[in-house]
């Protein structure tokens, strides 16, 4: 019998059970799912965390008082570290809100366009009072837009400066073909110089003390006058169509975060 127990336990410590990922990647304060449908969940999730190289959660509450999107960024930045690979969404019964609070790369693949089709599914979910229909439509939009990847000509836009930065990615191919031509540039300019001068490694030196010239000039300059130009970068319009879009993001607690929410 003893030599069971130890052989059971022994057992445990190679296959934790699901449950207490459950309980870290889907916190349910408000206790809103059942034990099986959390480890299904969290399932769901650890599928997307394997992608994104990061994490993403889903926390029900019913005593926060803090302004959700607040609230929700720096439960998410606690989780995952600022500015780090992460999302989080925030199903808010008390003040009936829902909140996405996106981090790191998050904040690229999930546009506002996207986070809007995505804010879409899971508020009807939860007007119907459906919480687990609501918190997989979060999981399995948050995968497609990972599977989809990045849009091309994507940005974000900061909500107070306005500052537009774009993002660029380099493909496959184009590093391949960076990398050729600079391996043909490097082989032809050295064959070329090789080619010209002839030089017989070692034996050669250059006569710099009979070829050099030394020439010191005084120069003066004078500031007359300065100016200064500014210019505020316009907003992009909320209509993103084609491939592209934006992510307007936000600070809080110094970190960077994107995502939006609506009451239900």
């Amino acid at each position: 019998m003893k030599k069971l127990l130890l052989f059971i336990v022994f057992l445990s410590l190679f296959n934790p059970l699901k449950v207490f990922a459950a309980d870290n990647t889907i916190d349910d304060q408000a206790n809103l799912l059942t034990t099986e449908e959390r480890v299904k969940l969290s399932n769901q999730a650890d599928a997307i965390n394997q992608k994104i190289k990061g994490e993403v959660f889903i926390l029900t509450t019913t005593d926060n008082t803090e302004e959700p999107r607040t609230f929700a960024n720096e439960q998410l930045m606690t989780r995952v570290g600022k500015n780090n690979n992460g999302a989080l969404l925030l199903l808010d019964m008390t003040q009936r809100e829902i909140y996405l609070s996106t981090s790191g790369n998050m904040i690229d693949y999930i546009t506002d366009k996207r986070r809007d089709q995505l804010l879409d599914d899971v508020e009807a979910a939860m007007s119907a009072g459906d919480y687990y229909q609501a918190s997989t439509d979060y999981l399995t939009n948050a995968e497609q837009f990972v599977d989809d990847g990045i849009p091309s000509g994507s940005y974000r836009i900061d909500e107070k400066t306005g500052k537009v930065t774009y993002y660029k990615s380099i493909t496959g191919i184009e590093l391949t073909i960076g990398l050729i031509i600079a391996l043909a540039a490097a082989i032809g300019f050295f064959f070329t110089i090789r080619l010209r001068y002839q030089l017989k490694i070692g034996t050669y030196r250059y006569p710099y003390r009979e070829n050099a010239q030394l020439e010191l000039t005084e120069r003066q300059d004078q500031l007359v006058n300065s100016f200064v130009t500014t210019r505020r970068i316009p907003r992009p319009t909320k209509n993103n169509g084609g491939g592209g879009g934006g992510s307007t993001t936000n600070s809080s607690g110094g970190g960077t975060f994107g995502g939006g929410g609506r009451g239900f």
